[in-house]
């Protein structure tokens, strides 16, 4: 029959299931947003509002070699620098200095940058902060104020409007925008260029189909021919490899969960089916612990008369046993008849039992004294005790 659990696998269970229903709730409540929740973040990944997903597959799909870039600015290779273009779309993500450089050597070799929002200020070398709009209600069309490239087919676009955005270097060409604010700025480094959109509105999943949106967007990555865009996503919190693409589905949370469910019934199975062990008790006190203590408190005490009338009254109720004698008999005639039945040495034998009754009845007495009386004690009832065991396994036979 199956046994029922015990307290402490109940307790165990318990404990598991409780840890086990936290795990899920916390799950459900810390797992990214799924596609079309909104977000401000224009990611490639997403496809949210906010999301710039439907983009990422226009220009995939428009025949560019395209890829996302979750490394840091530092890994660009020089010697491609020509044929690349970064799209960086409101980097949010802090830069070093490192990485700035490295952003401004890419464009001096002949890369070109797409950015997009006033985070990119803290990046971009050369550029000037601005303020970002206030939200989707303050769209406005742009249209084009000065000749480029990029606004061709694209004689409007439309945006979130930045907050009176004036690039103040001479440098920085203006391409679409209206009295109050700039919304395109264009300008060089070194052999690169640098296209700056105020806001990342016409690359959004919302927005790009807007008219001009999608153009614009086309424009300033340049040709398809031999032109390979990196999609940022380093610089929206995202880093290479296998470890954080899993971090990003609910893979690890299954793990967590699994391992909880597996040490529960690891330690259920551990506590019934292993092997019981009686738990061993120690003695505080060992008996040559007891013997040592004992010793010590008769020598600090000088009672060496004591311990020789413990010891002699012992030897005496066992010999007389022995020898079927009254147990007040005189230690003479106990000694006597002690040498005719067991074969000892009478005058030993007296003179030991007679200093034990002088020693027992004085005052003052050396410890080397009662030392010495105790041990032929001693060793006269290891005699007895000797002969009393052989007689024991004659009569056993």
């Amino acid at each position: 029959m199956p046994q029922a659990l015990d307290s402490g696998d109940r307790k165990l269970l318990i404990v598991a299931g409780v840890l086990l229903i936290i795990l899920v709730i916390a799950s459900t409540l810390l797992t990214p947003p799924e596609a079309g929740v909104r977000t401000v973040i224009p990611s490639s990944y997403s496809a949210s509002w906010g999301g710039a997903k439907a983009a990422y597959l226009l220009l995939e799909e428009s025949g560019y070699q395209i890829e996302r870039w979750e490394q840091s600015p530092t890994e660009l290779e020089d010697s491609q620098a020509e044929n690349e273009v970064l799209i960086l779309a409101e980097p949010v993500q802090t830069s070093s200095a490192d990485e700035r450089g490295a952003l401004r050597k890419f464009l001096q070799n002949g890369g070109r940058i797409v950015a997009t929002g006033s985070y990119a200020s803290r990046v971009l070398p050369e550029s000037s902060e601005f303020e970002e709009g206030l939200d989707e209600e303050d769209v406005r069309t742009f249209s084009a104020v000065n000749p480029s490239p990029v606004m061709r087919d694209a004689p409007q676009v439309k945006m979130i409007a930045p907050q009176d955005w004036q690039p103040r270097s001479p440098s920085h060409v203006v391409v679409y925008g209206d009295a109050k604010t700039a919304a395109v700025i264009t300008y060089k480094v070194g052999k690169g260029q640098v296209i700056w959109w105020g806001a990342a509105t016409p690359l959004t999943n919302g927005f790009i189909r807007e008219s001009g949106n999608a153009a614009l967007l086309l424009n300033s990555v340049g040709s398809a021919k031999g032109t390979h865009i990196l999609w940022d996503e380093y610089f929206h919190g995202v880093e290479g490899g296998l470890w954080n693409y899993l971090s990003r589905t609910p893979i690890p949370w299954g793990i967590a969960q699994f391992g909880l469910v597996f040490l529960a019934i690891l330690a259920t199975f551990s506590r019934r089916q292993g092997p019981i062990h009686i738990p061993a008790k120690t003695s505080r006190l060992s008996p040559l612990e007891f013997v040592e203590t004992l010793g010590d408190l008769y020598s600090s005490g000088h009672a060496g008369s004591a311990a020789v009338r413990i010891a002699y009254q012992r030897f005496r109720f066992v010999l007389t046993r022995q020898l079927g004698l009254a147990a007040n008999v005189p230690y003479p005639e106990l000694a006597r008849r002690a040498a005719e039945s067991l074969g000892w040495k009478q005058a030993e034998l007296f003179d030991t039992l007679g200093r034990a009754e002088r020693t027992m009845r004085s005052l003052e007495v050396r410890d080397e004294d009662a030392r010495k009386i105790v041990q032929e004690i001693f060793d006269y009832t290891a005699r007895l005790e000797v002969r009393r065991s052989r007689q024991t396994e004659r009569h056993s036979a």
